[in-house]
This record gives C-alpha cells, structure tokens and sequence, in this order.
C-alpha cells in the first residue's frame, strides 16, 4: 500500500500551475492513499476533489472551522481551507476534530480520519496539521496527546494498525514528536506507540521537507528541516503495516513550477 503525505500550499504562489505540478506528481506517484493539507475550497470547487476526479480515486475532505486568519493572508477572498484524503477505495467512515490551540494561535486547524475499505482489512487513517508558530512546541504537544486520543478512539475493529500523516511543523526531536511516538518516553494513551516511517529509510537520503532548495521556502531564511511525517502503528504479527519504503516526492520543479512550499513523503505499507 502507498501512502503519501503532502502539504499542498493552499492557495499561495502561483496556484493554478502549482495545481497541475501537484497533479503531475501524484499521477507519477500512483498512490494508494494520500493525506492532504492545505487544501482550497472556492465556488463550489474542492482542489482535493479535483485531484481525485482525475487520478481516478475516492476522497473526504474537512474544512476549518476559522478561516479568517488564512484568508487575510490573501486579501480576504472567502476561500475555505483543510484537510483531505484521498482513497484508491472507497471511505466508509470519516470524521474530523478540531486541533486544541490559544485564542492567539487558533487558525482552525484539524485532524481528519477516514476508515478506508481496503480489500482484507480496513485501514484507520489519519491526517493532520498542526500550530505553525516556531515557539508553540507547548501547544503542539497539547495538540499530539488530542490526536492520539482521537486515533485511540478510531483505530479497532480491523488488523491494520492506524496510519497518521500529516504536516506536524516540528523537527524529529521535538518534544511533540517524541510525545507522539510513545517510544522515546510515556505515550499520551498507555500503550499507544506508533512509528515513524521515515527512521527506515537510508540514512543517506536527503530528508527535508521543508527545504531551503526551494524557492519559497529560501524566501524566508530558514534552515531545512523534516516536518511532514507518515506515522504508523507497531505492526502486526507477520509484518501488516510494515514501511518497507520510505522516500520524499515533490521536492524538485515540474516544468519550471514547485508544487508547494513542502515536499511530499511517500511510503509503502506492506498491506498482505
């Protein structure tokens, strides 16, 4: 099973190619599932929805609930803005939860999950973006022991062990990552560990999804880093959910356009 993560840079830059270099990649991909962030939704038109139409695939998608920050940040135009999920099959149950955050900080961020029926066994998955804010690790760990809850509350009834994607905006040793994880000290649910993918790939592959290569992301100064993640629990006996692979996507110009201001992760599940 290929799972992808992608933060798709809402409605910044030069959207409309953005648009069809995002489509360029995830045709190439041909991913089994996808997570999304930062997805427009303007006039009746979904961009997760459009990328779905294309590739020929399911798909969910959950708006914020305060917008207004984002749409500032763009003149105002009223373009909502959230999570999705794409599904090469098809989502029988989905459901999104509000991310806790301070009044200052609260941009309406989410988690989203879909039950996805997968052929043998169903699949939770999960995506999500967490608080931006460079000094806001306190908060994202607020928002790590609510998402564990959430996918603590959803993940039974099937083999498959939950998958969790999204863009997390903290480094591998951060305290929410850590918290997250479970296995570098105490999980926020006892006894709920999940993964990360990314620590089974080559040691020598370049890792950054937030990548002062690209253009967008040099604009701001910043050094490199890896934000995005695929998470997933400890797989069964026989290996259900083991990464096998684990790569970036995304992170170089198509036809001259960047698709977003993050690179994409990709990973295969063993799903048999």
């Amino acid at each position: 099973m290929r799972v992808v993560t992608w933060n798709l840079w809402w409605r910044f830059g030069p959207w409309e190619a953005r648009q069809k270099a995002i489509l360029s990649v995830l045709r190439e991909l041909r991913p089994d599932v996808v997570g999304l962030q930062e997805v427009w939704e303007f006039g009746g038109e979904n961009l997760a929805g459009w990328l779905a139409g294309e590739l020929g695939l399911h798909w969910t998608w959950a708006p914020s609930e305060a917008p207004e920050r984002w749409q500032r940040r763009i003149g105002g135009e009223q373009v909502d803005v959230g999570n999705a999920v794409l599904s090469r099959w098809p989502v029988v149950e989905s459901e999104a939860m509000r991310l806790p955050a301070p009044d200052e900080l609260d941009d309406g961020r989410l988690a989203l999950y879909a039950r996805l029926a997968a052929p043998g066994h169903h699949v939770p998955f999960f995506t999500t973006h967490l608080t931006s804010a460079p000094h806001a690790s306190a908060v994202r760990c607020q928002q790590v022991t609510a998402l564990a809850e959430f996918v603590a509350e959803r993940r039974d009834g099937t083999a498959f062990p939950p998958v969790i994607t999204g863009d997390f905006n903290a480094w591998p040793d951060s305290d929410e990552i850590r918290l997250f994880g479970g296995y570098r000290t105490a999980p926020p649910v006892p006894g709920q560990v999940f993964m990360d993918s990314w620590e089974l790939a080559d040691p020598a592959a370049p890792s950054a999804t937030w990548d002062a290569a690209n253009p967008y992301v040099a604009a701001g100064f910043g050094p490199s880093a890896r934000i995005d993640y695929i998470h997933v629990g400890v797989p069964w006996p026989g290996g259900l959910g083991h990464v096998r692979k684990v790569e970036r996507a995304g992170h170089r110009p198509v036809e001259g356009v960047w698709p977003s201001d993050h690179a994409a992760v990709v990973a295969d599940l063993m799903s048999a």
